[in-house]
């Protein structure tokens, strides 16, 4: 399988306007690959991961930001479980935002996210994040009402500026080192249904149903508008939208490892080099260590 052109499929071109519906198969499975063999690749995606990580906990240059954004039940739990399966947790970050609080509130729709950024060396993980404010608020026009926004603000506007403040945003973040990867899980609104039933039917599985995930069904249409619009809008050089396909979670799990091993790869992370004084030193050390070793054995 060519991972590169794996990872091509999925990334939106910064400028082009998608249809979720006629440009993305939420079904799509790699040629050649079956769930057998892409869990081989994801277990080797995984092995090259912790290595990537390693190198840029060491390097302490850059940060890595990914953002997973969904509908319901597409999977972004389990597709960061698994992916983020074989890393150093004290490397890795993982938050995820729920509605936000009175404190937050208070604040730009920017401040509850800006400060849980991954730190230098460190991989960060946003389950939801600030897209909510072009997303969610968006379909739900009440929300948007609650916020402690000037009035004069609260016009069709908005969702431009919005999109404008994110772009610049992100920018500023790969201007600092953080670099920015953004995943969109397209689940199919079949699929979802699918799935609310195995969590209603499965014991195990009854405490992930909410019935407010299944009365947000009826706001489908109005959610995948805004999806199309908010991707189109911010899918940029820096920071690309990639809408992996959502409907069996093995390709899904693949597709997700492809895609931030090629992030990191892209950034040709090395091990420091040492300078003299500290080869020296490495050396004086281990003359000390042979020589206790030979005190020992006396």
């Amino acid at each position: 399988m060519n991972i590169a052109r794996l990872v091509d499929r999925f990334i939106v071109t910064e400028g082009e306007r998608i249809s979720l519906e006629k440009d993305f198969d939420a079904a799509f499975t790699p040629k050649g690959v079956d769930k057998s063999s892409a869990g081989e690749l994801l277990t080797r995606g995984i092995e090259q991961l912790a290595t990537y990580q390693d190198k840029l906990y060491a390097q302490d240059r850059h940060a890595l930001l990914v953002i997973f954004q969904a509908m319901d039940a597409a999977g972004k739990d389990s597709a960061i479980k698994h992916v983020m399966s074989g890393v150093n947790p004290q490397g890795v970050q993982v938050y995820s935002f729920k509605a936000p609080s009175a404190e937050e509130l208070d604040h730009d729709y920017l401040w509850r996210c800006t400060r849980l950024l991954p730190e230098r060396g460190r991989i960060g993980i946003f389950n939801r994040s600030y897209y909510e404010e072009v997303l969610i608020v968006r379909v739900h026009a009440d929300i948007l009402a609650a916020e402690h926004l000037p009035e004069e603000l609260k016009d069709k506007k908005i969702w431009g500026r919005r999109f404008d403040e994110i772009n610049a945003f992100e920018q500023y973040l790969e201007n600092n080192g953080i670099h920015v990867v953004k995943i969109f899980l397209n689940l199919s609104k079949e699929e979802q249904r699918r799935r609310f039933l195995a969590r209603i039917e499965r014991p195990e599985k009854n405490w992930k149903f909410s019935l407010n995930d299944v009365r947000e069904r009826r706001h489908w249409d109005a959610y995948m508008e805004a999806y199309e619009d908010c991707i189109s809008h911010t899918s940029t050089k820096h920071a690309p939208w990639y809408v992996v396909p959502a409907d069996r979670k093995w390709v899904a799990r693949l597709a997700v490892s492809c895609i931030i091993n090629a992030r990191l790869q892209a950034l040709k992370l090395e091990y420091p080099t040492i300078t003299e004084e500290q080869r020296r030193q490495l050396e004086e050390a281990r003359k000390m260590l042979q020589r206790e070793a030979g005190q020992q054995e006396v």
